[in-house]
């Protein structure tokens, strides 16, 4: 049953005890919408489950209570924990799935996890659940059952691969990455423009006009509290950027959605003229040169060896993200490559070895071209 008022809500915990641990998985509504917030949420605990509707005008406060102190398994947590702070709930002990996934080498689905590790198999079509509109209400008797069956069997799932984490000496690793997880700021905070994908076709004077463009829909996202895409998507936002226009009919023929071109037209066209006025953006880094791109490759190589020996994937144990940024930053040392790649302990002390003799080969073909040079 959905609990959709404070006393439902209060009756459905007291049904479930006072279990240590408990799963909780959220559904959302908000692809629209810049904030993300819950339109569903569950609390699992070896079967039973309470389906609480934080769209309803109940108080969730005993919701908050309940799981405060207890262990609170989620499954990607990234996706979860900013909607449940947006209604209140902020649990203290947190393990994740997901996590444990990535660390023990294993697929981070949770219906693969499910039917791999506990033999249990989802039914229904999930991509069609995921599809659904869960603000709606009522909700089918088909949605309540996917959302049951998304977190009934956390928390069981967390204690078999916790057993694992223990017999695989990987629990260290697994809490840094936890850790490291729960730290980041929310998502809509970890937004940035040099994440547009193809910016970098772009010549410094249109990189400067995508600047300004992408500050403007981020700020009308926010304020409006809409999703960025829905104002102008990052096709078209670049495409302005590398062909500006002067006027609203300009922007529709570029691929702005009508009403967004009306409701947002003035803003996103003075973006424009700011960009064309500001000065150029500076370059987003040097361009690799091939001493850059041999060591590029060999750190990839030497991490693949060993997240192949560990049946890691290879972005686990070091992402390329990071490899290229540090490589970038023309590391002198192994401390000054440690401190650019911003790796979390246990990655480092597998890769440290394997890394330092690639700075220092490296190193030494520098050396040797430099002396072909003389």
């Amino acid at each position: 049953m959905l609990a959709a008022t404070t006393d439902e809500l209060a009756s459905s915990l007291d049904r479930l005890g006072d279990p240590p641990v408990v799963g909780i998985d959220v559904e959302r509504a908000d692809s629209d919408r810049y904030w993300r917030r819950p339109a569903l949420i569950q609390l699992g605990v070896d079967g039973a489950v309470v389906l609480a509707d934080p769209i309803a005008p109940l108080d969730l406060a005993p919701l908050h209570a309940f799981v405060h102190d207890r262990t609170v398994v989620l499954h990607a947590m990234d996706n979860d924990i900013a909607p449940l702070a947006s209604v209140g709930i902020h649990p203290a002990h947190i393990e994740d799935t997901a996590v444990a996934a990535t660390i023990l080498g294993l697929p981070t689905g949770l219906e693969t996890l499910l039917d791999q590790l506990l033999d249990i198999r989802f039914d229904g079509n999930k991509q069609r659940m995921q599809r659904a509109d869960w603000s709606r209400r009522p909700l089918t008797e088909a949605m309540l059952e996917y959302a049951a069956a998304d977190v009934a069997d956390l928390p069981r799932l967390w204690r078999v691969m916790h057993d694992d984490l223990v017999r695989t000496a990987r629990r260290g690793w697994y809490e840094q990455e936890r850790d490291a997880v729960r730290k980041q700021p929310p998502l809509e905070e970890r937004r940035a423009w040099t994440r547009l994908r193809g910016l970098g076709r772009l010549d410094r004077r249109a990189q400067t006009r995508a600047h300004a463009l992408w500050h403007a829909r981020e700020t009308l996202a926010r304020d409006t509290d809409t999703a960025p895409n829905r104002i102008v998507n990052d096709r078209v936002l670049l495409d302005l950027a590398a062909a500006p226009v002067d006027d609203v009919g300009g922007l529709r023929r570029a691929g702005v959605r009508r009403q967004a071109a009306r409701a947002f037209g003035p803003q996103l066209l003075r973006a424009l003229r700011d960009g064309q006025d500001a000065s150029p953006v500076r370059s987003r880094g040097r361009r690799f040169d091939d001493r850059d791109r041999a060591l590029v490759d060999d750190l990839r190589a030497r991490r693949s060896m060993i997240a192949q020996e560990l049946s890691l994937d290879p972005g686990v144990l070091c992402p390329n993200r990071a490899l290229e940024h540090a490589v970038a930053t023309r590391p002198a040392t192994v401390e000054a490559l440690r401190a650019a790649l911003d790796l979390r302990p246990w990655q480092w002390a597998l890769l440290a070895d394997a890394f330092s003799e690639a700075l220092a080969t490296a190193d030494a073909g520098t050396s040797d071209t430099d002396r072909d040079h003389t």
